[in-house]
């Protein structure tokens, strides 16, 4: 599978990158191996049917579980099925933050070689086998990818001293969190403290100031999706990849894009690794996302 993931973007770039309309392109290729389901029919669809669907909304939430190869192919295989029905699009990314987009814009335009890029943009550990691969198909496609994310520093800065971190922060560094910063005690708080370790853990201080590094993340990424979205134009389509905390149930990420771009119409899919997708239970991991795909879990 990671091998197929290596290969796709040079069939990518040998191919003609002409863009076509929504209507008179032709149908995304089918993809064995992945199930998808639809929250609104209760249904499995086709993966041309899904891609179809989700290529008419402007903002597209690809909530991924890091370290499963398949979930990774869903990705290339959506991205590159959207490129085929939509002009305009545009990648961002909960990968790379937001202070190395300089490097990233000169490598997708060419003025810097893929060695420096990486030497500069502090990849994730896999990017070769499963990020290169969207970022590789945006380079030929011309499409612009975002550096969605707050740096590293500054979230860790705000889960030692809080959001009044922020306030300390000299403005050239300030500028790369987002500029509003709301964290309430929500559903987001719950599933959060669930996910540290559960409810009954005493809070003395440590739950809440990482929770306000959770929310910079997603208030930046949020701001830099909106962003993104009113540089591209009316026509252009948004496909966001991030963990799937980050936009489960509609929360996290989505939220803050959504609060900045309350017009835009959204599609939030979450991918589900299961031992076998065709039996995976609906009922549960349905509620998370409008788009649920189920990967076969590598073996362990």
């Amino acid at each position: 599978m990671r091998r197929l993931i290596a290969v796709l973007p040079s069939l990518i770039l040998a191919t003609s990158c002409i863009p076509i309309t929504l209507a008179s392109a032709p149908k995304p290729r089918e993809v064995a191996g992945l199930r998808v389901h639809e929250r609104a029919t209760n249904s499995t669809v086709a993966f041309d049917e899904f891609v179809r669907t989700v290529a008419h909304a402007d903002i597209v939430f690809f909530g991924e579980q890091h370290d499963d190869p398949e979930t990774h192919f869903a990705e290339f295989a959506l991205l590159e099925g959207i490129g085929r029905l939509r002009r305009n699009v545009v990648v961002s990314l909960e990968m790379f933050e937001r202070d190395v987009q300089p490097m990233l814009d000169d490598y997708l335009a060419g003025r810097m070689s893929e060695t420096d890029f990486l030497a500069k943009s502090r990849p994730w550990d896999r990017y070769a086998t499963d990020y290169r691969p969207l970022v590789v198909l945006a380079r030929a496609r011309g499409w612009p990818v975002v550096a969605a994310n707050v740096p590293r520093p500054i979230a860790s800065a705000v889960g030692r001293k809080g959001l009044a971190a922020l306030d300390s922060l000299p403005p050239a560094s300030r500028a790369h969190a987002a500029r509003e910063n709301i964290c309430p005690r929500d559903r987001y708080y719950d599933l959060f403290v669930t996910e540290m370790g559960g409810h009954t853990m005493p809070d003395t201080g440590m739950v809440s100031r990482f929770y306000a590094a959770q929310c910079v993340k997603d208030e930046t990424m949020g701001e830099s999706i909106a962003n993104a979205l009113a540089r591209a134009g009316d026509d252009a389509i948004v496909v966001h990849f991030d963990g799937s905390f980050h936009s489960d149930y509609g929360l996290g990420t989505v939220a803050r894009a959504s609060r900045r771009a309350p017009s835009a119409k959204r599609v939030v899919i979450t991918a589900v690794p299961v031992a076998d997708p065709l039996r995976a239970n609906t009922t549960e991991a349905s509620k998370r996302a409008d788009f649920v795909i189920f990967t076969r879990s590598p073996a362990r």
